[in-house]
């Protein structure tokens, strides 16, 4: 008998101005409790947490093994290689922009490669799972762990057509491609060690596919101008010690995605609008988490007063909420 696990933490990206660019792992981990057998019986599949009564436990539908039987088809193994037992344990809330299913590709990619023995080391996986993802900022984060600024390299055209499938085809195998090398670059970004991430969860689900749907297809000068300035002093302020408040509040301010997104999530822009160091002590900067609903705040201390804060006005709004402090996750994913 082989046992493992595989653990890997949430996510929050699209930090402030960095709209598809910066994102954080989050200390609430995805764990994958794995037994692997030379029996007979076939690969079993149990899940508690998060979404327990919605999410599928047919290996061919369930998210995270159909990302392992990916992994395994790329490397000409086209089933489980042994009896295998698979139990998940998901506090990471699914649909609130916490990054569920990225942490769920990662999770499928790291048990394919400890399965087979595949030994390929977290970059390479990487391939696998933005083939899955397609955007880097959550995932290279709850991969590499820490606070992350990342990219996909220019393909070559060869390249983009391996991208072509989508990934609900690759998932269930109705087309098949092989990764291209190498695609995603990130660095870690410094981290004060005073701050802190509270994220208020509104109790309902808003789709990735809907949240972008509300996007412009281009934006002003102006507005691309002010993320950028913004950007640019963001990845060193949450680096420095002691944190300035007031800089940080001003620097996570955005005028890519949460003007347009703020229509889907009643109480956003009271919030953004209202809370600030000056009125909040010890409260920074407020921003979406991913594509919504859930908000992330960073805070040094006080967080109680600015979670309840948040949580008053969203109820004025009809929408209820829960709440966690956490630190950032800097080993990211892991198997032990």
């Amino acid at each position: 008998m082989h046992q493992f696990q595989v653990k890997v933490p949430a996510s929050s990206a699209n930090i402030g101005p960095g709209f598809d660019v910066l994102g954080m792992s989050l200390e609430v981990y995805m764990t994958l409790d794995v037994q692997v057998s030379d029996d007979k019986s076939e690969c079993v599949l149990t899940y508690e947490g998060d979404g327990a009564e919605e999410v599928p436990l047919d290996i061919h539908k369930n998210m995270i093994t159909q990302t392992a039987l990916y992994v395994l088809r790329c490397h000409d193994i086209h089933e489980f290689p042994m009896a295998t037992k698979i139990h998940v344990k998901n506090p990471i809330p699914l649909g609130r922009g916490m990054g569920s299913s990225g942490s769920a590709a990662i999770a499928g990619v790291m048990l394919a490669n400890e399965l087979a023995q595949l030994k390929l080391s977290k970059l390479q996986m990487m391939d696998y799972v933005l083939m899955i993802e397609r955007h880097p900022d959550n995932v290279m984060a709850s991969m590499m762990g820490g606070f992350v600024g990342s990219f996909l390299r220019e393909l070559s055209n060869t390249e983009k057509e391996a991208m072509i499938p989508s990934a609900s085809d690759l998932l269930n195998n109705k087309a098949f491609s092989r990764p291209p090398e190498n695609m995603g670059r990130y660095t870690k970004l410094p981290w004060a060690p005073e701050l802190k991430a509270l994220v208020v969860i509104p109790q309902f689900h808003l789709s990735t596919s809907k949240a972008r749907s509300v996007l412009p297809s281009s934006y002003t000068k102006p507005d691309v101008i002010y993320n950028l300035q913004r950007l640019a002093l963001l990845t060193t302020a949450l680096g420095q010690t002691p944190v300035n408040h007031q800089v940080i509040h001003e620097v996570m301010k955005d005028k890519v995605h949460q003007p347009y997104r703020s229509q889907l999530i009643p109480g956003l822009q009271t919030i953004l609008a209202q809370m600030t160091p000056e009125s909040q002590p010890g409260l920074c900067g407020i921003c979406l988490s991913g594509a919504g609903p859930t908000i992330l705040s960073l805070a040094t201390d006080h967080y109680e007063e600015i979670a309840e804060k948040m949580l008053t006005i969203f109820k004025q709004n009809n929408v209820e909420c829960t709440y966690m402090v956490l630190s950032p996750a800097f080993e990211g994913a892991s198997v032990l």
